[in-house]
């Protein structure tokens, strides 16, 4: 295994969910290598997701204060408890491969995650798999000023709920 396969399935694994992970990766690298040459033309390397058109990594770059909500009536007072963490601001930086440095689900580590199109439109931040993997947060909106995010896993939604990022500053 290649040292970027290694990193990504140490990132991936997560105790509750290792063995699906686990089949999944080798099932993501057994089609990998029947999909032929990739852009780079660099033997194993893998096919990125494309990037959307309509966000920018250096729109997700900043220090933003954090809030969840699990139902919609709670939006904007999350909205305000968001703004209120500028104190203690969480910082999301650029990453060393285009990316951005951020937190997973249930990991206290930081990695590096890609900005992914998915279909229909939506637009996805996670690890370099398919848009929409479980372990992908999905960008519900993006602004100057907020940036809204859920996971895509639903466990993972159900206990986290859905994020505000209010930028600080």
């Amino acid at each position: 295994m290649t040292e970027l396969m290694l990193y990504r399935a140490a990132a991936c694994a997560r105790p509750v969910h290792r063995l699906p992970l686990l089949a999944a990766a080798a099932a993501a690298l057994l089609l990998a290598g029947c999909a032929g040459g990739g852009s780079s033309g660099a033997p194993g390397a893998t096919a990125r997701a494309p990037a959307p058109a309509d966000v920018s990594r250096e729109a997700l770059i900043g220090r933003w204060g954090i809030a969840s909500f699990h139902t919609e009536k709670d939006r904007k007072r999350t909205e305000a408890q968001a703004k209120a963490q500028c104190g203690q601001p969480y910082a999301i930086t650029a990453g060393p491969n285009e990316g951005v440095m951020m937190h997973v689900a249930d990991d206290p580590k930081r990695y590096e995650l890609r900005l992914k199109a998915g279909s229909g439109g939506k637009t996805y931040l996670g690890f370099e798999a398919p848009a929409g993997d479980p372990q992908d947060r999905e960008l519900l909106s993006v602004s100057k000023t907020m940036l809204v995010t859920r996971f895509v896993d639903p466990d993972a939604h159900r206990r986290y709920g859905t994020f505000i990022f209010a930028r600080c500053g």
